[in-house]
């Protein structure tokens, strides 16, 4: 994970997850609108997730 992604991941975690697909922006925007800690921990995990 490449530190502008990092950053996106803590300022605003759906930019982060956006080229991951339409389900991953769907639960970080969830996420992120229940509270935002939780927003970033899911970008976190879906952007260090290997493939």
């Amino acid at each position: 994970m490449s530190c502008i992604r990092a950053l996106f991941c803590l300022i605003f975690p759906p930019l982060a997850v956006i080229d991951k697909g339409c389900g991953s922006i769907i639960l970080v925007t969830a996420l992120t609108l229940c509270a935002w800690v939780p927003g970033v921990i899911g970008a976190i995990l879906i952007c260090t997730r290997s493939k």
